[in-house]
């Protein structure tokens, strides 16, 4: 996290990127005594039709605003797809940045009637995947989506986050590259400083996928997920932005031995809602778990 915590982001993104380039797939002989894991900086430059001197100048942060015709070189050579290529182009635009009103993630009071109202598992998520609202079916679903808790952190941290993913890998790797991605240029955001600061310390997975500097996005898709009631679940995932939050809906296909779970898992929910009512309005701020 050095070039980040420097200011040389172009820098990072890009030496991170070329050690997942091989040899092989940039069209070169692989070699013997190569001393870096993907493509070396004279291997770039020449590929991308630049001098290495410029190439070094730009990872080195000696240079932050290369052309749009170097730019879309080096995007070729590092094998970058749309959502890398958008977020390399980012890192290059130089922008000075306007003061930022920095104000609390609000989840709209019609969100909460309708968390009410849904039978399905649903709950709102902020830009750092703090859950600030949920419904009792989310909570029947995975206790780590009531109001206060980090999906992230729960992933990465909590033994039994990590048992509910079946495949819990491809999930960290995607919910870190989100999080890079949501994250943008907004870099001194104290709730992102916050919550990579404390990653980076407690896990050594958040520690590997955030230095691939890896750039997703996490929306819709389906999900196979291990619930320690009903079984297996194979559900569908939908994110909806409402003003500056994300609804984030589960679902299972009509008529599916998931569908059937789900609703045993609703009566189960229901019972234990009659029982100890949950509040989705209440006050949702992000807190840490133990």
């Amino acid at each position: 996290m050095k070039d980040e915590e420097s200011g040389n982001r172009l820098g990072g993104y890009l030496r991170a990127r070329r050690d997942l380039v091989t040899p092989a797939q940039a069209g070169l002989q692989p070699g013997g005594n190569r001393r870096v894991p993907g493509l070396r900086r004279e291997e770039v430059a020449l590929l991308a039709g630049i001098s290495p001197d410029y190439y070094l100048r730009l990872e080195r942060g000696r240079d932050s605003n290369p052309s749009p015709q170097v730019l879309e070189s080096l995007a070729r050579v590092l094998r970058l797809d749309d959502i890398e290529r958008t977020y390399l182009f980012g890192l290059a635009t130089a922008h000075p940045k306007a003061p930022r009103r920095k104000r609390p993630e609000h989840v709209p009071a019609r969100v909460h009637q309708l968390l009410a109202h849904l039978q399905i598992p649903a709950f709102v998520e902020g830009r750092a995947f703090d859950v600030l609202a949920s419904n009792p079916m989310a909570v029947a679903l995975s206790p780590r989506l009531r109001p206060g808790h980090n999906r992230l952190r729960s992933l990465l941290l909590d033994p039994e986050e990590q048992a509910f993913q079946q495949d819990w890998p491809r999930a960290t790797a995607d919910f870190v590259a989100a999080l890079r991605t949501t994250i943008g240029d907004d870099t001194d955001n104290p709730r992102f400083v916050e919550l990579v600061g404390e990653l980076a310390l407690s896990s050594a997975r958040f520690r590997t996928l955030w230095a691939r500097h890896d750039v997703r996005r996490l929306d819709g898709g389906t999900a196979t997920l291990h619930h320690p009631v009903v079984g297996e679940l194979q559900l569908h995932r939908d994110k909806l932005p409402v003003d500056d939050v994300i609804l984030v809906l589960y679902y299972p296909d009509k008529g599916t031995d998931s569908d059937e779970k789900l609703r045993l898992l609703a009566a189960l929910a229901a019972s234990e809602h009659a029982a100890t009512p949950h509040d989705t309005q209440a006050d949702a701020r992000p807190r840490q778990t133990p």
